[in-house]
């Protein structure tokens, strides 16, 4: 399964859950629960993907740090879902971002704002 492939499918998954109930279905809960308990995951799931890192640093097995990860990321498209967008906006931008310097790129916002 391809990268894109996996982002679509979990981004399907991720909408048909949605509608699920609550107590049927951990997505169907954050969104239930709102905004603001879904970007505490955010949050939470951020925290544990630096400490994994720092952990990393010193141990060869990378797993740690790759679930980690995974759990941040399922965690901000549960956050996009909830305010109807979705990974391939995110895709589409980082597609346009390809070539540029990121001093460049992080210059071109500042412009923009």
């Amino acid at each position: 399964m391809t990268t894109d492939s996996i982002l679509d499918e979990l981004t399907r998954l991720i909408a048909a859950r949605r509608q699920a109930e609550p107590d049927d279905s951990y997505v169907a809960s954050l969104h239930a629960a709102g905004l603001n308990r879904i970007l505490e995951k955010v949050g939470e799931e951020a925290t544990e993907v630096i400490i994994a890192a720092k952990d990393t640093a010193a141990d060869a097995d990378r797993s740690a740090l790759v679930a980690e990860v995974a759990d941040l990321w399922f965690h901000c498209m549960v956050m996009l879902s909830h305010l109807d967008t979705d990974a391939g906006a995110v895709m589409e931008c980082l597609q346009q971002r390809l070539g540029l310097s990121g001093h460049a790129e992080k210059a071109s916002r500042s412009d923009a704002h």
